[in-house]
């Protein structure tokens, strides 16, 4: 198979993206690794690893512009890949997820593959071409991996539970939002560049990424904002790009003890240097999130989850 890198002419990056990287003096070298990983297909190992998944982390926006990660769970082969350039995603959507109400043909969408437990994790940018009644399909726009800093390890197996989803809507932090957050060491980011004037679409939509750092990494600043380190990454600056030009963003918690999930969405500030930076190891920024909107849904999630074993990169890593 043709593993070639990106064939377009114009960057795999949008203007957000580019701005960050040439920020700090990384522009060029990112474009060039960039135009080496980043595809509008899948390679070979890329779709037998989407194939084997049981669960993916997902992010669309909604009609009032604000984004939202989810999560979608099925038996492996629940993602079934056409070709190198579609998938057909089949399964039922969770209850209280925001997708329910996001989805629809004709929208950007991302994927995060992730495998908590082998560390490993592949992205895909794409659009919504199909919705049918048991499943809808996906067009790969962008795709390429990612390395496996920050993520906890933890294996995992399907439960069925006798208890029914509680869906609890949120404009502010509760008690039991915080003991989640709080206690978190992962949780998931959508965010998204839509410019609808852009020349180029082969580098706009929606991305999701994996967050992670020791519990606690996510503070609770009052009931409505949070403040999150950003650690060094791949230098793609996907998510701090992406909020560059547009500033909400949507966040998934997944309580691993409860199987309860945590849909947030809002607004954010990027925070580039000052004390609070540096007083944080390992942090070269902060995210603000001020909270809009959220749902907590109890007895959600179908997958029971070991302890986790903690990623080797966090001992460069410090707490508030």
């Amino acid at each position: 198979m043709n593993n070639s890198g990106w064939s377009h002419t114009e960057s795999p990056f949008h203007p957000g993206e580019l701005a960050v990287q040439a920020r700090l003096g990384i522009q060029d070298r990112i474009d060039r690794q960039g135009r080496r990983i980043i595809r509008d297909y899948l390679t070979e190992q890329h779709q037998k690893f989407f194939a084997q998944l049981s669960y993916v982390i997902i992010g669309t926006v909604d009609k009032s512009g604000n984004p939202w990660a989810s999560i979608l769970v099925g038996e492996p082969g629940f993602l079934e890949v056409i070709g190198d350039r579609k998938l057909q995603v089949k399964t039922k959507l969770l209850t209280g997820d925001p997708l329910a109400v996001t989805l629809n043909e004709g929208i950007d969408i991302g994927l995060l593959g992730i495998e908590l437990h082998t560390r490993r994790r592949n992205r895909i940018n794409g659009v919504v071409t199909k919705i049918n009644a048991d499943n809808f399909e996906i067009e790969v726009k962008q795709a390429f991996g990612n390395c496996p800093q920050y993520i906890q390890g933890r294996t995992f197996e399907s439960v069925k539970s006798n208890l029914s989803p509680q869906i609890n809507e949120i404009t502010s932090f509760g008690e039991c939002e915080r003991n989640l957050i709080t206690n978190a060491d992962t949780f998931f980011i959508a965010t998204a560049y839509q410019d609808e004037f852009a020349s180029n679409n082969t580098n706009k939509g929606v991305d999701v990424s994996h967050k992670g750092g020791k519990p606690s990494f996510v503070r609770i600043d009052n009931n409505q904002t949070l403040t999150i380190p950003d650690f060094s990454g791949n230098n793609h600056f996907n998510t701090i790009g992406n909020l560059e030009l547009n500033p909400r963003a949507g966040l998934l918690f997944i309580d691993f003890a409860r199987s309860n999930l945590l849909y947030l969405t809002g607004t954010t500030e990027i925070i580039w240097s000052g004390t609070e930076v540096s007083s944080y190891q390992g942090a070269e920024r902060l995210i603000r999130f001020h909270l809009t909107q959220g749902y907590q849904v109890e007895n959600s999630l179908p997958l029971s989850w070991s302890n986790p074993k903690s990623s080797k990169f966090l001992d460069q890593t410090g707490s508030w």
